[in-house]
């Protein structure tokens, strides 16, 4: 090779050398392109800090492997260790492997579009937990105040824990009489009723709402959290009394993402001690949660001759066969077989 041509082949050799070393440096680490991918598409925080619980499990298995070098033998050989090994449920095996292709389809931009090949994790036959009519009354007694008008939530409209707290004023439409749930599981919107019976305690809360978030903007605040895309199309929403929590803080937090003082909603665990209380002074032997309203909620409709897609509907279930569990705890004995004993 030629003197000068060897020189300036080095020269570029090093260059890129270089140039690529300060690309990588210069590069967010994969966790935290994660998390911007995660941002973007509007995700909820509880799907994001998910995600990286399992990419992060993912690849300390691997011996802490960059997700570059790896692909497709390596996914089916953690699938199979969390089926074979550390015994988990169907639904988190599949819950794992949402987070592995996230990883790979959205954030690496490596398709993974083949078919894997895993030992899969046994489906759950579990039966779920139900109150009976009288047993709901006795708890929903033993609530107070707030913790009686979301207790009454879980089981007069069927919301999941998280949909409850996250409900804003706006949602809630006292003339057509209707909650609309926002971003419930799955992404997806959908209307449930709003019990006549929680109708005046609910407008009272909403009159509490309105004097707290007014004393709130007089003290500076008043803002609330928006997901990104709201926040840039609706820049002065934050600060309406609409986009309000319906259930919100006492207290002013400030936001770790961008250190803004602002009142967030109710926490999950204010809501759960409430019900886990009120059913151990209910005298109630079951393991029951705030879940178990929404499972006696879907059992009673049914028992009450509602059709199976009414309640699917109500639910937000994606597949009918999700609902169709219920229909094995209805208030009719083992599988809805009388007793010859009782005949």
């Amino acid at each position: 090779m030629d003197e000068q041509v060897y020189h300036n082949f080095y020269r570029n050799t090093n260059w890129n050398q270089r140039f690529e070393r300060n690309a990588m440096k210069n590069k967010p680490k994969i966790l935290d392109q994660v998390r911007s991918k995660i941002r973007l598409k509007h995700y909820s925080r509880r799907t994001e800090k998910t995600y990286i619980s399992w990419i992060k499990r993912f690849i300390y298995f691997h011996n802490k492997k960059h997700p570059n070098i790896m692909g497709k033998p390596e996914i089916e050989n953690y699938l199979t260790h969390l089926a074979t090994k550390e015994d988990v449920a169907a639904s988190t095996q599949n819950q794992a492997l949402s987070a592995i292709l996230f990883l790979y389809n959205d954030v690496l931009d490596i398709p993974m579009r083949e078919k894997f090949r895993y030992t899969r994790a046994k489906q759950s036959q579990h039966i779920p937990v139900v109150f009976t009519k009288d047993e709901v009354k006795r708890i929903l007694a033993n609530l107070e105040g707030r913790d009686w008008l979301m207790g009454n939530l879980l089981y007069g409209a069927g919301l999941r824990l998280t949909e409850c707290i996250r409900l804003r004023i706006k949602d809630i439409d006292f003339t057509a009489r209707q909650i609309i749930v926002r971003d419930g599981k799955g992404f997806k919107d959908r209307v449930t009723m709003l019990p006549e019976k929680v109708n005046s305690e609910m407008q009272r809360q909403f009159t509490r709402v309105k004097t707290l978030h007014e004393m709130d903007l007089k003290n500076g605040f008043g803002s609330v959290y928006l997901p990104h895309a709201l926040s840039r199309k609706y820049p002065n929403a934050q600060h309406q009394y609409i986009w309000q929590w319906v259930f919100p803080s006492h207290k002013i937090s400030t936001d770790p993402d961008t250190g803004i003082q602002r009142r967030h909603h109710v926490s999950e665990q204010v809501l759960q001690r409430a019900i886990r209380k009120a059913i151990q002074q209910s005298g109630i032997t079951k393991m029951g949660s705030c879940h178990t309203l929404r499972h006696s909620f879907a059992t009673h409709l049914l028992e009450n001759g509602y059709d199976i897609r009414t309640v699917q509907e109500l639910l937000g279930h994606k597949d009918v066969r999700t609902t169709m569990i219920y229909t094995h705890v209805m208030n009719k004995g083992g599988m809805g077989v009388r007793s010859p004993l009782d005949n």
